[in-house]
């Protein structure tokens, strides 16, 4: 009875709030979003090669965008020459990488549901390994053309609004992340290992940063943390028990946070009570599962941890919802 209760309580308190934030059509500070396309969209100038494109709007949580219909294509093409007048293209999110002259979208539609405007005679896998897509935006503004992947042009990013859900403890549209109202902040721990380097550009595309360690209550609650996730088995070579976390002395100006301000703490805060100079075993910055700091190589993979400083809470969660915030993956917090 009580499961149902619960149940119950939790669609009546959350559903709302789901329709609310569409009706504010908030994303993130940098989309922008089309009424008549009920959509939000990113233009990244930084060129990258497809995969990797696909790969960087999938962090922010959308797609790589393909138009769906002409209207769709034409009102970008305006706004794109409008505000970014001289780049020539930008990659759509679709391809036949999966079979040979078999083209879809990144959502799995076919290419003949979506906007289809090929150059004459393409696609044609002119040089060979021809497989993903982009689009003209001056000459012959519009056509669709395949290319190698690994070319590297601009591209651009789409989140419907449909599909927009929000963490409202944490006033973001990562639902991951969990806050913790001791620190006043959120978190994530990333199962995934990586280096110092991408950890870093991981949580920044997460609107977020490697989590700083200030003090004591910080670092315990870091280190309940990663005792408290699950650690999936991974066939990444990386460091167990060691968490890449914001801080580095890869300026050689001596430790430093993310935030650019100088590392501030203890010497006992430090593994073996003992504060590195940065520079004989490595320049990042780590953890260790039970909460004290340690220089890592800034190449070795680890799991780390995010951190989101939360602005403006929407929504101010009741003490019984409190004791109901969950780790992903990690149970309760008590």
């Amino acid at each position: 009875m009580f499961s149902k209760t619960l149940l119950l309580f939790l669609i009546v308190f959350f559903v709302p709030y789901s329709y609310e934030q569409q009706s504010e059509k908030f994303f993130r500070k940098d989309y922008k979003y089309f009424e008549e396309f009920e959509s939000f969209y990113k233009m990244h100038t930084v060129p990258q090669s497809w995969m990797e494109s696909k790969r960087i709007c999938e962090l922010e949580g959308g797609i790589l965008w393909h138009p769906d219909t002409d209207a769709e294509a034409n009102a970008f093409l305006t706004f794109w020459n409008e505000t970014k007048p001289k780049v020539p293209w930008v990659w759509v999110g679709l391809s036949d990488l999966l079979a040979e002259g078999v083209f879809v979208t990144v959502d799995n539609k076919p290419v003949s549901e979506v906007y289809n405007f090929w150059e004459p005679d393409t696609p044609d896998d002119g040089e060979g390994g021809e497989d993903c897509v982009y689009m003209y935006l001056k000459d012959g503004p519009g056509y669709l053309d395949d290319d190698k992947c690994n070319d590297r042009i601009n591209f651009v990013c789409k989140k419907t609004l449909k599909s927009l859900e929000w963490n409202y403890q944490c006033n973001m549209p990562y639902l991951e992340y969990s806050y913790n109202k001791d620190n006043g902040k959120c978190y994530k721990l990333h199962t995934t290992p990586l280096n110092w380097t991408e950890a870093y550009a991981m949580c920044q595309y997460e609107q977020s940063s490697l989590a700083v360690i200030n003090n004591n209550r910080e670092a315990y609650y870091l280190a309940h943390l990663a005792e408290s996730t699950p650690k999936p088995r991974s066939r990444t070579k990386y460091s167990r028990g060691i968490y890449h976390v914001g801080f580095h002395n890869r300026f050689n100006e001596g430790w430093r946070t993310v935030k650019g301000t100088k590392l501030n703490v203890d010497r006992n805060a430090w593994y073996d009570n003992y504060e590195p100079d940065g520079d004989s075993f490595g320049q990042c910055g780590s953890m260790f599962f039970n909460g004290r700091l340690v220089d890592t190589d800034c190449e070795t993979k680890c799991f780390f941890i995010c951190e989101h400083e939360v602005e403006s809470p929407k929504h101010v969660v009741s003490n019984f919802m409190d004791i109901l915030q969950p780790y992903f993956g990690g149970g309760f917090e008590y």
